[in-house]
């Protein structure tokens, strides 16, 4: 692992095999990283949040706590994983929240979904395995698996394999992917991969 001058990381902070953490990146108490990741120039990691094996956070992205984010998940620059339904300064009576005064609620990532360059994820949402959220997209609500998904709020596209390309109608409720050649099933508004064994 490597950790550059100028980071902050936390004592209690776990960092996996192979995991780098850039200048001005701030890791804060309890959190726990897998291997192989790489956390960029000023990304910031909350307290607790859990990163899996191979995750990337590109440089000032924000991933406030109670986030979970799964294997090889892609955090682009800028982008803000939030974690207040409604966020306040201050108490009705005027005086100066704390961290007991509120409950914080997280963002799902799960395995390798990417999230684009200035994309906000309002918690508590979850990203489906594989997804894709535009850049600049402001997600309000789930996104499935192997979903495309862009605009304020974000709304499904077009479909994306794990390649991260769109896939191509294949018949009927088939898709398939042109880099890959993996095929995908459509039914009830999801898809999945198809079974090849």
């Amino acid at each position: 692992m490597t950790v550059h001058a100028g980071a902050e990381v936390a004592g209690d902070v776990v960092l996996g095999d192979g995991t780098a953490v850039w200048p001005l990146a701030q890791i804060r108490e309890g959190a726990r990283l897998g291997a192989g990741c790489i956390i960029g120039r000023g990304a910031y990691i909350g307290a607790g949040v859990t990163l899996g094996d191979h995750c990337k956070l590109q440089n000032y992205a924000l991933v406030y706590e109670p986030a979970v984010l799964e294997d090889g998940v892609f955090v682009g620059p800028a982008v803000v994983l939030t974690n207040d339904h409604y966020p306040r300064s201050i108490t009705p009576d005027g005086t100066l929240q704390r961290g007991g005064d509120w409950t914080p609620v997280g963002v799902t990532v799960r395995q390798g979904a990417s999230l684009g360059a200035g994309a906000v994820c309002v918690a508590p949402v979850t990203i489906g395995r594989w997804a894709l959220v535009a850049a600049g997209s402001v997600v309000t609500a789930d996104v499935g698996d192997f979903s495309l998904v862009a605009g304020a709020p974000a709304r499904h596209v077009r479909w994306v394999g794990r390649a991260g390309v769109p896939l191509e109608r294949d018949g009927g409720s088939g898709w398939r992917c042109p880099r890959t050649r993996e095929r995908y099933v459509e039914s009830e508004g999801g898809l999945t991969e198809e079974c090849t064994a």
